[in-house]
This record gives C-alpha cells, structure tokens and sequence, in this order.
C-alpha cells in the first residue's frame, strides 16, 4: 500500500502542477496570462520538468516515482519490476492523475468562467495536435516516447566510493530526481512541437476524463477522437526503447 500511495501521491503533484503551468499562462485573468504568446511554451515546459521533478522527490524513496505507465511497463520489460504490479502501479497512477487535473480545476475555477476560447479550456488538462494527422501524431508520440524511455533506462544517480577498502553509497541525495527532469525538459522542447508531447498515458487519459464530467461553463468537446493518440503512441514508443535497451544490454 505504501508504494501504491507514493503513486498515487507523485502523480498527483505531477499533474497538479503540470497542469497548473499551462492553467497561469493560458487562462484569463491569472498572474500568469499574457496576450503576448511569446514565451509561453518555454514557460510550460519548465514548469512541466519541475512538476517531473517535485513528483519524484515525494514519490521516489516509497515507490521508484514511475509515474508513468510507460516507465513501469519498460521497467518490467527489461527486468527491474515484476510483471505482477504493473497493474497496480498504472491504476494508481490513473487515480493520481485524475486528482491532480480535478485540482487544478478547483485552483483556478473563476479563471476558467473568464476564459472564452473553448481550446484554452481543454488544453489546461490534455494534449492537443499543432495539425491533426492521426498518422502524424501517433508518430510523434512514438518517437518522443521512445527518446525519452531509452534515456530513462540509462540514467544513474547513484554509485560506490572505494575508500580504504570501504564501500560509500554516493548520489544526488534530494536532488536525485533532477536528471529525470531536465529529460523532460529537453524532450519537450525539442520534440513537443507536434503535439505537445504527452509521454504518459495517464497524463492525457485522466485529465480528460475530468474534464469531460466536470461543469465548466462552456467547454467544449472532450476529442475523444484523438484521445488513444497519447495513450497508444507513448506505450509502443517505451516498448521499443526497452527492447533496443535489451539487445544492446546482451552485446556488451
């Protein structure tokens, strides 16, 4: 139960400031709005990598700090988790993003009746294509998933110092869950271009769940349509990178 909670926990901060970010900078009336649009994904982006980066530090010493159906499903794949809490891991990552996303809501609800753009509304909790190409996006979604799983499963925080035939643990400490973040941050500026770059099928999934049963005057429609974009993309992109993870594993 406690690596479920830890889940449930960093998930929830993961996308409750995740998706807070996008909430300042696009809905009406907040501190963060602007008319200009410059500067606005830049902005995004790192509060999405520090979101990365507050949800792991919570999440990581009870749970590993998945947070992602992607990484626990590549985890299992190459062997560093069993197959048998994969479920529980993604169910529980589901819930703890459906909270955050219903958080966000609560936080900025006045912002959201001032807001009159229908789009605005929606992107506070999920990802919307740049062009809408099925094809397209899928593709995205793979590749951007791909890069960031394969980075994932190389990174090391952690390492032994020799001293006087002593073995010393040696890491980050709190700041461990800094590499992770700034993979976030370089992968979605680099690759989000597309479509925003979802990487977590419970990030998209979730929030639009939320979204479509919450009472915000005037939304729009929830496209569910484009829903199993970011849901299937980023899964067959983390499968692919563990596999290459795998092979290249086996040459060495």
């Amino acid at each position: 139960m406690t690596k479920i909670c830890a889940e449930i926990i960093g998930t929830m901060i993961l996308v409750f400031l995740g998706n807070g970010v996008v909430a300042n900078v696009i809905l009406s009336k907040t501190k963060g709005h602007s008319k200009n649009s410059n500067g606005e994904w830049l902005t995004i982006t790192i509060g999405w990598a520090l979101a990365v980066f507050m949800g792991i530090t919570v999440s990581a010493p009870y749970s590993g700090a998945h947070l992602n159906p992607c990484v626990t499903i590549s985890f299992a794949i190459i062997g560093k988790f069993s197959w048998g809490m994969v479920p529980l891991y993604i169910f529980s990552q589901f819930i703890g993003a459906m909270l955050g996303s219903l958080f966000v809501w609560f936080l900025y609800k006045d912002h959201f009746l001032e807001t009159q753009e229908e789009k605005d509304k929606l992107s506070v909790f999920v990802t919307i294509p740049s062009i809408k190409n099925f094809f397209s996006n899928f593709l995205s979604e793979v590749l951007a998933t791909f890069i960031f799983i394969f980075i994932s499963l190389y990174l090391s925080i952690e390492g032994t110092l020799f001293l006087k035939e002593e073995k010393y643990p040696i890491g980050l400490g709190s700041l461990g869950a800094l590499p992770s973040a700034l993979v976030v941050l370089g992968i979605v500026l680099s690759l989000g271009g597309a479509t925003g770059a979802a990487i977590n099928p419970t990030r998209d999934l979730g929030p639009r769940i939320i979204y479509s049963i919450i009472p915000i005057p005037g939304k729009g429609k929830s496209n569910w349509d484009y829903a199993l974009i970011p849901i299937l993309g980023p899964i067959v992109g983390c499968v692919g990178a563990a596999t290459l993870y795998l092979f290249l594993s086996s040459l060495s």
